[in-house]
């Protein structure tokens, strides 16, 4: 419908909400949806918010209204932006208790959006304050302004830009006091509810904080901070909301001490601040003793915020500790939740002393991390009745989890021995629960790979035990041992005398049905990796193994880590064994595929032995981690295998062509059998090629264009080869360019996009000339010009990384291939300019600062290449085509800004330099 009305829009929004056909209500909504993309949509809906017909039409026009300004304010003329000012101002003056809290929340964004992007409204607190104050029901809609506005400063959707953000930090800096002075005055008023005044003004307060526009004088003796922490100290008088506020007020207020960190003991009013968190002590045991564990958890994370905000007095100042002990206060409690609240913290303190690496310094924090240790192995114990293992994804199983993460970090501070034996003295203690036990086991599983494999004193004792356990023993302290055993594999690897029984016992769990077999089959492979040249007498032990992986009571992930465990021990043998050997293992993986194949059935059940990738993922396994040092003179023992199992490969490509998930697979597995036989593939690449060539132009899986960058690295230096592997590129762009050129066909297509430009790159590092000399380089350089601006990590890595291999090849000190450098040069004067220029667009408007690395390193190869005369014209052409104002009118760059990163760039001697210009300019778009 090409004409809107008031009206026709309302029907649409009763179509939609209050419809009961979901044909009808999907056409309405798609209706309405294109109706918000129009520019009638502002008039309209600014109507329908004067005519309050219903609710459903209120929320829609407040929506549209809010959504327009964030995303379509460059629609609006100039002129038009006071009026639009004054109509939502009004909308927002008319609020009163019956408008529903979602309106007056989009309205307040929509004036907040306003305010940062309006250039010509140059004191928004100020007016809005004296447009709001005299309306007793805009004081709520007024609060939700100011706390949405210093949030939204970095909306990604605004853009505000470096220099705008600038300017309105130092509005809301000019307005600090007078919104402090209003807040203040609404907490006090005796008027208005007086719960529901506290958490606005404190929300508001803790918005302001975070973005520090209040001086620290402010902050320590105003009634709002004095509010938050006269909340806090009583914890039974506080509501749940009221408190949960008033922590946040406290955490944002910590955030302030960011940049006073080191002043603790040199500046009162910081000094004060830490005191008054620390008296909250009092406040958390009453928490603690009325079972209110959100409030316990509250004083944590303001206790753990503290320790943060002052992470560098706690390195400097034995005062400053105090906040570690109350987190540790913290860790100590009864419920795990607590305690998880904490491990940032602790991830933070070891990655500082790891930094440091100051062993007077690690010695001070060592009591406290014992304390931590201890505590973290009273919270991982299971509970005494339960019977089982702990299943996986519930709360606990991801809390030991993060335990496991934790422990692995911190353990260097008490040194891993030193908690190995904490341990086994709990373990040694004949009261020990089955629970306890199975928890001091935990925490050794997770510190034994740091313990010397020389170690004789405990580890023995511990393995023999674990060795003798019965089948009576309680089944999660079993598992638990089963994976000590597997985390100790370097330690057997160097007490090799222990190996059968370890061998022996791992079978026996393997071979149970009772959940043991997956932590036998995890610790198997461990000892495999740790082990290999002492396990090549146990080969056909572990042939048969591999025979009967399907008799064991594991998940597939786990049969192939086995494999992996087993292809790790085959590597090791001797040619004559390796071979027969191999080809068994690989025979088990195969055999059931030949089945599928043979078979009539085409719809695989994923993740059953009926899918094809059930089989592929255990063969890739087997021939990826199967790799025997043989000389290239001598013929690989796999190459046969290889050669035999080629038919069977070629009829799972054609029958499940269809499928990507089989097709990427299969890919894989031929990726790693080339790569381990290099180029005595050769009788392969010739079918190969014909195959993908013909499958990728009827179903475009990207996955065989990988498998053509295989191929190329490992053939294209052969001049036999040259020609079939440029027709295979040309084979390959005709389909790709294709289904690039539809509508979003790079969004859409990340994955061709990667895998065809990292193609690109793999001719240009191994046959240079002969595509620089062909046809395909131009139509290939300006399909990559068009994929600059693609926001995909990968994708646009390998398009950037296509430039980078492609000029270095015109650099003067290029030597190796001289006749390059002509070809690149002409190539680069050609389309410099148009690369330059959707490098800068890309990099200002579509891509992620993360990103910006890369389209640098192509900016400085570009200028290795021509001449300081043509880049400076094509950078300047890129600048001036940048909007020099947003369309709020503020200015986006000044010259003097442009002209800086000009000459940065033109200047700048290496990669980083230009990267951290680029980093710094594009921030004035964002």
């Amino acid at each position: 419908m090409d004409t809107y009305t008031v009206d026709i829009v309302y029907q649409a929004i009763s179509a939609l909400f209050q419809g009961t056909n979901p044909k009808e209500q999907e056409k309405a909504n798609k209706w309405l949806q294109e109706f918000q993309k129009s520019i009638y949509s502002w008039t309209i809906a600014d109507e329908l918010l004067h005519q309050k017909r219903d609710l459903h039409a209120n929320y829609f026009a407040a929506q549209t209204i809010r959504n327009k300004i964030q995303n379509s304010f460059s629609e609006l003329p100039p002129h038009t932006h006071e009026s639009l000012r004054d109509s939502l101002i009004t909308h927002i003056a008319q609020i009163d208790e019956q408008t529903d809290n979602v309106i007056v929340t989009q309205l307040s964004l929509a004036v907040a959006d306003l305010a940062l992007l309006m250039a010509t409204w140059q004191e928004p607190i100020s007016d809005l304050i004296k447009a709001l104050v005299p309306h007793p029901a805009a004081i709520w809609p007024l609060l939700e302004i100011l706390k949405v506005l210093p949030e939204e400063i970095d909306s990604r959707y605004l853009r505000l830009g470096a220099n705008r953000r600038e300017q309105v930090h130092k509005q809301l800096d000019a307005s600090a006091e007078c919104v402090l002075e209003f807040l203040c005055m609404c907490s006090q008023r005796k008027d208005l509810d007086q719960q529901r005044i506290w958490i606005a003004t404190l929300r508001t307060y803790s918005a302001w904080l975070v973005i520090q526009a209040f001086p620290l004088s402010h902050i320590c003796d105003n009634a709002l901070s004095q509010l938050a922490f006269r909340l806090l100290n009583q914890p039974a008088e506080t509501s749940g909301k009221l408190h949960d506020n008033a922590t946040e007020c406290v955490c944002a207020l910590l955030s302030c001490m960011g940049s006073r960190s080191g002043q603790l003991e040199v500046d009162p009013q910081v000094t004060r601040i830490f005191e008054a968190v620390c008296q909250l002590e009092t406040a958390y045991h009453l928490s603690v003793a009325h079972e209110d564990t959100d409030k316990t958890i509250n004083y944590c994370r303001i206790f753990t915020t503290l320790c943060d905000a002052f992470s560098v007095d706690i390195f400097e100042s034995q005062y400053a500790m105090k906040g570690l002990d109350l987190v540790l206060l913290c860790v100590g409690h009864f419920d795990y939740e607590v305690a998880e609240v904490t491990f940032y913290l602790w991830y933070k303190l070891s990655e500082d002393l790891f930094q440091r690496y100051d062993e007077k310094l690690t010695a001070r924090f060592r009591p406290h991390i014992e304390r931590l240790i201890s505590a973290l192995f009273r919270h991982a114990q299971m509970e005494s009745d339960h019977d089982g293992l702990i299943e996986e994804n519930n709360n606990f199983y991801d809390f030991r989890r993060k335990v496991s993460d934790l422990l692995k970090d911190v353990a260097f501070i008490v040194g891993s021995g030193a908690c190995f034996k904490q341990m086994f003295i709990i373990l040694q203690d004949p009261t020990t629960t089955w629970e306890s036990t199975e928890a001091a086991l935990f925490v050794m599983q997770n510190v034994a790979k740091n313990i010397l494999p020389e170690e004789n004193d405990v580890i023995p004792k511990v393995v023999e035990a674990i060795l003798n356990m019965t089948d009576q023993t309680h089944i999660a302290v079993r598992y638990t041992s089963i994976m000590l055993i597997g985390e100790l594999c370097d330690w057997i690897e160097n007490h090799s005398d222990l190996l059968e029984a370890v061998l022996n016992f791992l079978l026996y769990a393997l071979q149970q049905k009772n959940g043991l077999a997956p932590a036998a089959a995890i610790a198997l492979t461990s000892i495999c990796s740790a082990c290999r040249q002492k396990m090549i007498c146990h080969i056909s032990g572990l042939v048969q193994i591999a025979h009967s992986l399907d008799s064991f009571q594991i998940n597939n992930d786990v049969a192939i880590g086995l494999l992996k465990g087993i292809s790790l021990i085959l590597t090791k043998l001797p040619r004559e064994q390796l071979q027969p050997a191999l080809r068994e293992i690989v025979g088990f993986q195969l055999q059931p595929l030949v089945q599928l194949v043979e078979s009539g059935h085409c719809d695989p059940a994923k993740n059953e032995r009926s899918d094809p990738v059930y089989w592929i993922d255990r063969a890739c396994a087997i021939i990826r981690h199967t790799n025997p040092d043989v000389p290239d003179n001598v013929e690989h023992p796999t190459v046969a295998i290889l050669n035999d199992a080629w038919p069977l490969i070629s009829r799972v490509l054609e029958k499940y062509q269809s499928e990507s998930r089989i097709m990427e697979r299969t890919c894989r597995l031929i990726r790693y059998g080339i790569r381990m036989v290099r180029k005595q593939a050769v009788m392969l690449v010739e079918p190969l090629i014909k195959q993908i060539v013909v499958l990728y132009a009827v179903q475009h899986h990207s996955c065989f264009l990988y498998v053509g960058s295989i191929l190329v690295d490992e053939f294209a230096k052969s001049n036999e080869c040259i020609t079939g592997l440029l027709e295979m590129l040309q084979a390959f762009i005709e389909p790709t360019f294709a289904l690039l050129q539809l509508e979003n066909g790079l969004r859409n297509n990340p994955d061709t996009v990667d895998d065809f430009f990292r193609l690109a790159s793999r001719y240009l590092d191994c046959c240079p000339l002969q595509l620089l000399q062909s046809s395909l380089i131009t139509p290939i350089f300006q399909c990559a010009l068009i994929a600059c601006s693609l926001d995909h990590r990968e994708a646009n890595s390998s398009v950037m990384k296509f430039f980078i291999n492609l000029l270095t090849w015109g650099r003067s000190n290029n030597h190796r291939h001289s006749e390059c450098r002509p070809l690149v040069i002409e190539l680069a004067t050609q389309h410099g300019g148009a690369l330059v220029m959707n490098l800068i667009q890309a990099s200002v408007f579509q891509l992620h600062s993360y990103m910006l690395a890369d389209v640098a390193e192509v900016l400085n190869e570009l200028k290795h290449v021509v001449t300081q005369a043509q880049m400076q014209p094509f950078l300047a052409h890129a600048l001036d085509s940048l909007p020099k104002k947003n369309s709020g009118g503020y200015v986006t760059a000044t010259q003097q800004q442009l002209d800086e990163f000009s000459n940065t760039v033109l200047r700048a001697d290496t990669t980083k330099a230009v990267a951290q210009a680029l980093k710094t300019f594009t921030r004035l778009y964002r």
